[in-house]
């Protein structure tokens, strides 16, 4: 005698039954998923990245220089002879300990400037498309337009000096020459990249809740400790993302050191991109140049895997935690 299966238990049955077909069908369309298409963007990944960086350590090992350029394939092997000069002859020490200043002191300066920007600008008021349009001219203004102007008007007789003589604040400072160099171009690129921090951060703002805001107002929270509170804990993530870009974009800020002080640049200034150029492209000892890359490569890459190792576990903390 056939056992009788309830009408409820036929119902689950079937819609298992759907469910697995199902599943079954997206598993089998993911299986057959159009991957040609990414060809065109692992193409010029390939051309733009992986490539070049093939062909830098491989002439960080040879003997490559102006004599040797012409067949530069069959080089004289080096070894690791140009890691070694990098590290004792060719400054790369001082070049890194100078990037690494200048880098961590313009984020620590630019970052809270790009906060504050932000938080002026988070809440509704009138104009308030015009003050964010203001606060973002000197990100948007090209990098060679920045260096161009400041670099005239820091001149000995440019504006700044001639400002200062109204004001009685000073005769004619060197602002390009000098020790006086690395404070004059941490000041100009905390004023062209402050805004990229402000962007981060209004970013992570517009997700914030308004009953988030609402709440600390019953509860009688001031400005400041809804800031600190409230707030930064809730972008915590855009803010880390925007310090990180941001101190490597510095540290290896070509651009802006080179139209302001040239080359050969004041040593205070000689930071690891321009130390980098010059032995590559006025000394033509294009290995060891290639074996300076090498290195400032690595070290880039340490603290971005870092954050990328800490911001998965963040993720998965807070899918335990869900």
């Amino acid at each position: 005698m056939s056992r009788l299966i309830p009408v409820e238990g036929r119902s689950r049955v079937f819609t298992s039954g759907i469910a697995a077909a199902l599943s079954g069908k997206v598993a089998h369309r993911r299986e057959r998923r159009p991957l040609w298409l990414m060809w065109p963007a692992v193409s010029l990944l390939l051309l733009v990245v992986v490539i070049p960086f093939v062909l830098a350590v491989f002439m960080s090992f040879s003997r490559l220089n102006q004599y040797t350029l012409r067949h530069w394939l069959s080089a004289p092997w080096a070894g690791v002879d140009n890691y070694v000069a990098a590290l004792r002859t060719s400054g790369l020490l001082h070049s890194l300990w100078l990037s690494v200043a200048f880098s961590v002191l313009t984020t620590a300066i630019a970052a809270p400037l790009g906060v504050l920007a932000a938080l002026s600008v988070n809440g509704r008021f009138r104009g308030r498309g015009l003050v964010r349009s203001i606060y973002l001219v000197p990100y948007v203004i090209p990098v060679f337009v920045t260096g161009t102007m400041w670099r005239i008007v820091l001149q000995p007789t440019g504006q700044v000096n001639h400002l200062l003589q109204q004001l009685g604040l000073g005769e004619d400072t060197q602002w390009l020459v000098g020790s006086t160099s690395f404070w004059t171009l941490v000041g100009v690129d905390v004023w062209a990249s402050w805004a990229f921090i402000y962007l981060m951060v209004l970013a992570g703002l517009q997700t914030i809740p308004s009953e988030t805001y609402e709440a600390a107002d019953l509860d009688g929270v001031g400005w400041w400790q809804k800031t600190i509170h409230v707030v930064l804990p809730q972008i915590k993530g855009q803010l880390a993302l925007g310090l990180l870009l941001s101190t490597l974009h510095h540290f290896n800020n070509f651009t802006l050191p080179f139209l302001l002080f040239g080359s050969p640049a004041p040593d205070a200034v000689n930071l690891l991109p321009i130390n980098i150029y010059q032995t590559s492209f006025q000394v033509f000892q294009f290995g060891l140049g290639a074996a300076m890359s090498v290195v400032s490569l690595i070290l880039m890459a340490i603290p971005a895997v870092a954050y990328t190792r800490s911001a998965r576990l963040d993720g998965r903390v807070q899918e335990v935690s869900a």
